[in-house]
């Protein structure tokens, strides 16, 4: 028997076989938790069929978060389908690629705005919306990166963006520990050849020196990632909340 049977687990941000997102479903979904997606639009809804299909996804939905009515209708269509909800995995994030180059002070207004509402705000809007439909003890989590903690070069917007949300995160795990023993973390994971990584500069670089860097001489794959995700979100990890569990082969401890 998984370690999330019967779980309803929303994995929200899956943009292909290779996303982070991606291979925590696939855990998720191997520990016989019932999975939900959601699609940005209708040319996602094409390509992401195949891998709703592959984990007997019950729900899979079209969910901007930019949109507060996109939302709440996605809210009330999971509770429609499912009536409550156990997990929900927050894998969303976005930033205008031209600054994810150069230097961090370059970005302008409307750009340091965006990045911030679709990778911080939503992870909190969510939060808030589906909390009514939560079942008490349940889990929320994150993902996020070493370069909010540290200068990454290149990384610039999506490093303060990635602050604010492990800040959200210790936040939400005070609010909805108290509310609903909901337990809220996030994963801080090496850096993976992602879609989302493609967009950042000299991203193969990064990944070469975190390599040769890191402790165990390698950088994590996204099943590594789902494992980390399975023992916070499930029973295993039910004294922990409000942590940033860095799953990067320890690179993160390394100074000099």
């Amino acid at each position: 028997m998984g370690l999330l049977e019967g779980k309803k687990a929303l994995v929200l941000g899956i943009a292909n076989n290779r996303s982070i997102a991606y291979g925590i479903a696939k855990v998720f979904h191997e520990n016989g938790a019932k999975i939900g997606m959601n699609y940005l639009n209708e040319k996602f809804q094409k390509k992401l069929q195949p891998i709703a299909d592959e984990f007997n996804a019950e729900v899979f939905e079209k969910l901007d978060v930019s949109s507060d009515e996109e939302i709440t209708r996605f809210v009330e269509t999971v509770k429609e389908k499912w009536g409550d909800v156990d997990i929900i995995v927050h894998s969303i994030a976005y930033a205008n690629k031209e600054y994810l180059r150069d230097y961090y002070y370059k970005v302008d207004r409307q750009s340091f705005l965006q990045a911030m509402d679709i990778s911080v705000y939503s992870f909190t809007a969510l939060a808030r919306e589906f909390l009514p439909v939560m079942n008490e003890g349940g889990s929320l989590l994150t993902l996020s990166y070493y370069g909010a903690e540290k200068v990454i070069y290149n990384y610039n917007i999506m490093g303060v963006a990635k602050a604010a949300l492990e800040a959200s995160v210790r936040y939400l795990a005070r609010d909805f520990g108290e509310l609903k023993k909901i337990r809220v973390n996030a994963i801080s994971a090496g850096p993976i050849k992602t879609l989302a990584a493609a967009g950042i500069a000299r991203f193969t670089e990064i990944q070469k020196m975190a390599e040769e860097r890191a402790p165990l001489k390698k950088t994590v794959t996204i099943e590594e990632v789902g494992k980390a995700a399975l023992f916070l979100c499930s029973d295993l990890g039910s004294g922990v909340t409000g942590e940033i569990l860095h799953v990067d082969a320890g690179y993160n401890i390394i100074g000099m």
